[in-house]
């Protein structure tokens, strides 16, 4: 897919990863609509700079977890752009549970993490799908993490979706083909994202110890990744971990 000229979403586009693939997508020509749940002044910011950049770009807000207020961000981007070419599913929610707290484990913080990591870009996908099948293209990167590819992690609702939402992309990769291509980045732990400020310092720590790199993952390195699964035309249902040596997958 020639990303100049293309119309994309990004999901979570406020966050410190969010941001650098609405920049990464914009770099490469596409006009992006950064979606934001609670993160306005901060969505608006990354929209002006991306229009900074020649290229058309708004501000929507949206809650992932709602099936209406999804399916009328991708109304609003679909009027303003004409089209739907891409979406990164990349907003994300996590907590700070030890996987030996089950006490500690609620059925409320179950949900709230079920909703946001997995429902919520299963609500996106099937919200943008027509306008991709319509145009006879799309691409979709899913944001999934290592935490997804072994028990690790902030908690294990958060491990359990994460890795959930690997098998919804190879499912999705099947339903949605031949004119949707649909894969997933699982990144290892990152510097300056409210994600890895959730994780206690002790699991901070040993995730840069333990990767092989001796490194956190860099922002940037995954969203050059995304550009380029949207710019592929032969790569579906794939998983690559960026993580600076931690899991082998």
């Amino acid at each position: 897919m020639n990303l100049n000229g293309a119309s994309a979403i990004v999901t979570g586009g406020s966050g410190g990863l969010g941001g650098r693939i609405c920049h990464a997508l914009a770099d490469a020509g596409a006009n992006v609509a950064v979606l934001y749940n609670t993160g306005k002044p901060r969505a608006e910011q990354v929209a002006a700079e991306l229009e900074g950049k020649g290229v058309q770009a708004l501000a929507v807000q949206c809650d992932v977890t709602d099936r209406n207020g999804v399916e009328a961000a991708a109304a609003s981007v679909l009027d303003r752009f004409g089209g739907i070419d891409i979406l990164v599913n990349d907003a994300g929610y996590n907590k700070w549970i030890p996987f030996h707290d089950l006490d500690a484990m609620t059925y409320e913080d179950w949900t709230k993490i079920f909703d946001v990591n997995l429902t919520g870009p299963m609500l996106c996908i099937k919200a943008v799908a027509p306008a991709m099948k319509k145009r006879g293209a799309g691409r979709i990167v899913n944001i999934s993490s290592v935490a997804g590819l072994e028990p690790t992690g902030s908690s294990i609702p958060y491990a359990v979706a994460k890795s959930a939402l690997i098998h919804l992309t190879k499912c999705m990769a099947v339903g949605l083909a031949p004119e949707i291509q649909v894969n997933c980045i699982a990144p290892g732990y990152l510097l300056g994202t409210k994600m890895s400020d959730n994780l206690a310092p002790e699991y901070q720590r040993s995730a840069v110890e333990n990767a092989l790199l001796k490194r956190a993952a860099d922002k940037d390195d995954i969203a050059k990744q995304v550009v380029a699964f949207c710019a592929t035309d032969s790569v579906t249902g794939q998983t690559l971990a960026i993580d600076s040596g931690r899991v082998f997958h």
